[in-house]
């Protein structure tokens, strides 16, 4: 991070949270952010449910909900980018004040409740996205929604031509009962009505799961089943937790999903309870608490195929993207590992 986006992240700071982040949106839409290109190399070239990715750095749901700056963030330094979450119709998603800085412990809280522009105007931007960039789209449901389920399939129906892949998330603390959904005959259900709708896309995309990092273990079991059986193609692990363990700072105690450093061990058992559940037989994205190349390092090892962020570029600024690449690149050369696949799982039982 160099001096430039060092004063303009205090600057942020002084701005309530929700505030900094429209105001970093528009920073991306005006062009002053770092934007060093793609990031790669032969070791990090990763092969992920068929998409190939320049590295297995990706952007997690939930910065760029409106698919407002997909350009800029193609730039940036990622393998690949998720935009969203997105509903059938517009929504304003709960009340504000909805995002809290936690930043003695260096993560967030927030109970956005699927605020977006829904899936026309999403679409809308979809059609002149970069081409040269893997992009995705997290599916959400309306909170008033009487049947959930056909959201996420209505969503995929209407924007499933312009992506490279799609994320079912029943995983946000956000919505009531939303992860209620996650239960296995409920999820198998949904998992079959999306993939069905995936059949009458032009063009076949991988559709990911993205679960919860709260999931006792005969729950990830039932995940496990069910992915399976299903015909997933990955499993992201994890969105953010309800747990309050460990926090110091002052607004430890709002509502709603914690995302940040504080998530990191808890994310990283689960993701490598699930590997070992589905005995690597689908692939993984580790997601939760990544603030290094080294704890993005941790995941592959404990069974990730590839990994998101976000919640750190509130305090690493959007070149983290590039920084973490990089610096996987270098432990990978370290250890010995040509490719990032060869990496993958092989310090699972650390986790377990």
């Amino acid at each position: 991070m160099n001096l430039t986006e060092k004063l303009a992240l205090a600057t942020l700071h002084r701005l309530d949270p929700e505030t900094a982040h429209r105001l970093s949106i528009m920073a991306l839409k005006s062009g002053f952010t770092p934007a060093p290109g793609p990031v790669t190399s032969p070791r990090l070239r990763t092969h992920l449910a068929g998409l190939d990715l320049p590295n297995p750095v990706g952007l997690a749901a939930g910065f760029d909900k409106n698919g407002e700056v997909l350009g800029p963030l193609s730039r940036a330094g990622f393998g690949f980018i998720e935009v969203g979450a997105v509903t059938p119709r517009p929504q304003p998603g709960n009340p504000k004040p909805r995002l809290f800085r936690l930043t003695e412990d260096h993560a967030a809280i927030n109970r956005f409740g699927f605020n977006n522009e829904g899936m026309e105007a999403m679409a809308r931007r979809l059609a002149h996205r970069p081409k040269d960039a893997v992009i995705g789209l997290n599916l959400g449901a309306n909170k008033d929604s009487d049947n959930r389920a056909q959201d996420f399939s209505q969503v995929l129906a209407h924007c499933g031509e312009w992506l490279d892949f799609a994320t079912i998330n029943v995983s946000s603390p956000n919505t009531e009962k939303l992860r209620d959904l996650q239960g296995k005959d409920a999820l198998g259900a949904l998992l079959a009505g999306v993939l069905e709708t995936r059949k009458a896309l032009s063009r076949p995309i991988p559709v990911f799961l993205k679960i919860a990092p709260d999931l006792a273990n005969d729950e990830l079991q039932d995940i496990a089943d069910v992915a399976r059986e299903s015909g997933i193609d990955a499993v992201i692990a994890t969105n953010t937790t309800l747990s309050r363990d460990g926090l110091s700072s002052a607004h430890r105690d709002q509502a709603g999903g914690l995302s940040g450093a504080p998530l990191f061990e808890k994310s990283t058992r689960v993701l490598a309870r699930l590997s070992q559940l589905t005995n690597g037989q689908i692939p993984l994205i580790g997601v939760g608490g990544i603030g290094s190349a080294k704890q993005a390092y941790a995941k592959i090892c404990a069974g990730a195929s590839a990994v998101q962020f976000y919640t750190a570029m509130v305090y690493g600024g959007l070149s983290l993207a590039a920084e973490i690449a990089q610096g996987l690149d270098a432990l990978l050369a370290r250890d010995g590992f040509e490719s990032v696949a060869d990496a993958v799982g092989s310090k699972r039982e650390d986790w377990l």
